[in-house]
């Protein structure tokens, strides 16, 4: 079973972006808010995804795998109304770890998150976030993508 161990946090400063990679990114979920599973369509850039996420919190169930454009195209409208769109920053913070900071546009615009994956939870708990990082929501449901996909910025 494939597995995602990751935090997530608040953008307290925008750290300089110029050594990380971009992508563009539009994402929509297939599953309605309350399912315990989520199933979601993401573009990123010229690739396409279908994936699936179990649980919450730190960590998570996760499969993926790679779609045509065709395929994601015919299942695109069904996720009207439970869809995000950011521009994600792919960059390494000092220890090594990889960073992903998520800029959003449209509805959720200006909000910015970062998320570190971790290879074992230990290592997620023993993290020490770097000053730009702001608060920690990696448990608040209300900062998972799929529910603001549909509920919008959380309060």
């Amino acid at each position: 079973m494939s597995k995602e161990i990751e935090r997530k946090f608040l953008v307290a400063a925008v750290p300089d972006l110029s050594k990380t990679q971009i992508a563009v990114v539009r994402q929509g979920y297939l599953t309605a808010l309350d399912d315990s599973t989520e199933l979601r369509l993401r573009q990123k850039n010229d690739a396409f995804f279908l994936t699936l996420k179990g649980g919450g919190g730190l960590v998570r169930v996760e499969r993926e795998a790679q779609i045509t454009a065709e395929q994601f195209e015919t299942f695109w409208p069904e996720t009207e109304g439970r869809r995000v769109e950011k521009e994600r920053y792919t960059g390494q913070l000092p220890d090594g770890l990889m960073f992903e900071l998520d800029i959003f546009s449209g509805d959720l615009a200006p909000l910015r998150l970062v998320e570190v994956e971790f290879d074992s939870e230990q290592d997620a708990e023993a993290f020490v976030p770097p000053k730009w990082f702001g608060t920690d929501v990696t448990e608040d449901k209300r900062y998972k993508n799929k529910t603001m996909a549909t509920k919008g910025i959380p309060v």
